[in-house]
């Protein structure tokens, strides 16, 4: 799909970070978008932002939504047929995701389903709901956000990060899977799965609010226990920051993630619609992507190793994870 003028998109997470993005470079081409999102207000923010650089008579809607539960993408893929008097779609963008549940063991169950369900059965329930409205349509393109850890399990051999890890790899085989589905039964609709590297979103941040969570900064000595717990695991002195120090630190790690990241959110979403318009299957986002995905290929039994991140960093990937400790909280 060369062009997305005039043409339907669904968005998924599009109040903020690269569904944001998405929502407004489509916008900006004159290709109509719905979105939706568990944030009005912040979809609000979208909305008018696209509006600004959209041309005259672009249609924006948003529809509040949680992706992991179905009766709610049903209703949203309704409203979408409604709003835009439409019996297809021409897009579809499963990008909304969460981040938490990082240990089997030690960490909340809710948490880990709750990453699970948004990350891999918002994917699913998302492509049953609108695949229809593509197959409807005279070309499609179902766009599916994985992520670097659809592919290598771990942000590094001292933090577990299992279900965010294991959605995203089942979002990776559905989405080639249905390469060869699609290719059979639907050819004029075309699919690709999304791996971004390090993007500078607000995905830890509104991932603590999504699950109810304090801000670091309102965190009682109780709320900090998982944190402390965490150290523990790590070799780090239990004590060995005070609470102030430590509610600084996890503060500094949420906006570091998102400031000092080596792509922005605008940017890795040129680089997806990009690929959108060269009919490409696989889609890496960031350097740092592309440099994991060759190392992973090359020395797979090596990829869970200690010396393996030293590598990476050494080839200047992910140099912003040891870049997460605030001054004065070592």
């Amino acid at each position: 799909m060369k062009d997305f003028t005039g043409k339907i998109a669904v968005v998924t997470g599009g109040g903020t970070g690269m569904g944001r993005e998405l929502v407004k470079q489509l916008a900006a081409e004159g290709c109509h978008v719905a979105m939706c999102d568990v944030s009005v207000e912040h979809m609000e923010e979208t909305a008018t932002e696209a509006r600004n650089v959209a041309p005259d008579g672009t249609r924006i809607t948003s529809h509040e939504c949680d992706v992991s539960d179905e009766a709610q993408v049903l209703a949203f893929r309704d409203a979408v047929a409604a709003a835009h008097e439409t019996d297809c779609v021409h897009l579809v963008f499963n990008n909304a995701g969460i981040g938490a549940g990082g240990s089997l063991l030690h960490d909340d169950r809710d948490d880990w389903e709750r990453t699970f369900n948004v990350c891999w059965y918002g994917v699913y329930f998302c492509t049953r709901a609108f695949l229809p409205l593509l197959v409807a349509s005279e070309a499609g393109h179902l766009v599916n956000t994985s992520s670097v850890n659809g592919f290598w399990a771990s942000i590094g051999p001292m933090t577990p990060h299992t279900a965010y890890s294991a959605a995203k790899f089942a979002v990776k085989g559905f989405t080639e899977a249905l390469i060869t589905d699609l290719r059979l039964n639907a050819p004029h609709v075309k699919v690709s799965v999304v791996m971004p590297g390090h993007v500078g979103t607000s995905i830890i941040m509104n991932s603590a609010s999504l699950l109810g969570r304090p801000a670091p900064k309102e965190m009682t000595s109780e709320d900090l226990e998982p944190a402390r717990d965490n150290m523990e695991r790590m070799g780090m002195p239990r004590d060995g920051l005070t609470d102030d120090q430590l509610r600084q630190m996890l503060d500094y790690m949420g906006k570091a993630f998102r400031d000092l990241a080596p792509l922005s959110a605008a940017d890795a979403s040129t680089q997806i619609l990009d690929g959108v318009r060269e009919e490409r299957w696989r889609i890496l986002v960031g350097e740092d992507a592309k440099l994991l995905d060759r190392f992973v290929r090359e020395t797979p039994e090596d990829a869970y190793e200690l010396a393996f991140m030293e590598k990476l960093r050494e080839n200047g990937a992910f140099a912003g994870i040891g870049m997460l400790t605030p001054p004065g909280a070592e």
